[in-house]
C-alpha cells in the first residue's frame, strides 16, 4: 500500500531517488498482481515495473520467514507482503525503518520494540522534500501514525 500511496501522490520517484528503498518478493508480486481497469472500482493506481525496479528486491529465505513466526507468533494474521516485511527486517543488522500504514503491522514492530523504527509515508515523503500530490490519505500520514505510536505506548490498542 505504501508504494501504491507514494505513486498515487507522485512522491516516489523523490523518495527513491533519494532512499533506498528495499521490500521482498510478496510485496513486488502484491504490486505486479495489480489489474490495469478490472478491479470494479474508480481510482485504481498501476504500479509499473519500472516503479518496482526503483527499489531493492531482498530475499526472504525460508528460514528467516520461519523464524519470525517463531518470534511473533500472531505472524500468521498479518498480511502475507507486512509479515514478509518483518521477517526479513529481523535479518538485518542496520537502522532500518518500516514504512507501513497497516495497523497490525505496526502493532506487531511494537512487540518486537520497534515502534521507535516505524514511519509514515508522509514522514519519509517530507524528509526527501516532496510534497505529496494530491494530499495523502489519512492513513499514510504523521498524524495518524502518531496516535497509534502514542495508543500503543499508553498500552492501548489502536
Amino acid at each position: 500500500m505504501i508504494v501504491i500511496e507514494a505513486v498515487r501522490t507522485r512522491c516516489w520517484n523523490a523518495i527513491t531517488g533519494q532512499r533506498r528503498v528495499v521490500t521482498v518478493e510478496e510485496c513486488a508480486n502484491e504490486l505486479r498482481r495489480g489489474d490495469t481497469g478490472t478491479r470494479g472500482y474508480r481510482g485504481y493506481i498501476r504500479v509499473t515495473e519500472q516503479d518496482i525496479a526503483r527499489m531493492t528486491v531482498a530475499p526472504l529465505p525460508p528460514e528467516g520467514a520461519a523464524a519470525f513466526r517463531l518470534t511473533y507468533p500472531a505472524a500468521d494474521g498479518l498480511d502475507p507482503g507486512e509479515r514478509d516485511l518483518l521477517a526479513h527486517a529481523t535479518t538485518r543488522n542496520d537502522d532500518f525503518q518500516v514504512c507501513s500504514c497497516d495497523k497490525a503491522a505496526v502493532v506487531a514492530a511494537h512487540a518486537l520494540g520497534w515502534l521507535d523504527r516505524v514511519v509514515s509515508l508522509e514522514a519519509v515523503a517530507l524528509t526527501v522534500g516532496a510534497r505529496p500530490n494530491p494530499a495523502l490519505k489519512v492513513q499514510f500520514t504523521e498524524a495518524r501514525m502518531g496516535q497509534w505510536r502514542t495508543s500503543l505506548t499508553l498500552g492501548g490498542p489502536i
